[in-house]
């Protein structure tokens, strides 16, 4: 199974570059799994970590393109760990949306 996720600075038309984004497991609570920062493209295609079914949760740290939201927390649940799962994030000042992407 595998993730990704893709962060665009929708008020500047282009990729967020060099944002932190955390990786959460639910088990009972919430426990980090990974950390990683977006590439050049704004992309982080590999955690370094096993992802399974389950629920799920990213966090960016988006103090840097949103002085409202200074972090977004998407949580989601894998249910067929045989697919890849995207998550991207398009970013303005005072609205994120989210979905889920191939």
């Amino acid at each position: 199974m595998s993730l990704s996720t893709h962060v665009l600075d929708a008020a500047r038309g282009r990729p967020a570059p060099g944002l932190a984004v955390r990786l959460d497991r639910h088990d009972g609570g919430w426990t980090q799994v990974a950390q990683a920062g977006t590439d050049d493209d704004g992309r982080i295609k590999d955690w370094g970590a096993e992802i399974g079914p389950g629920t799920w949760r990213l966090t960016f740290d988006t103090a840097g393109l949103s002085d409202f939201y200074p972090e977004v927390a998407v949580v989601f649940t894998i249910t067929d760990a045989a697919q890849h799962h995207h998550v991207p994030l398009l970013l303005s000042p005072f609205a994120y949306s989210t979905y889920r992407g191939s």
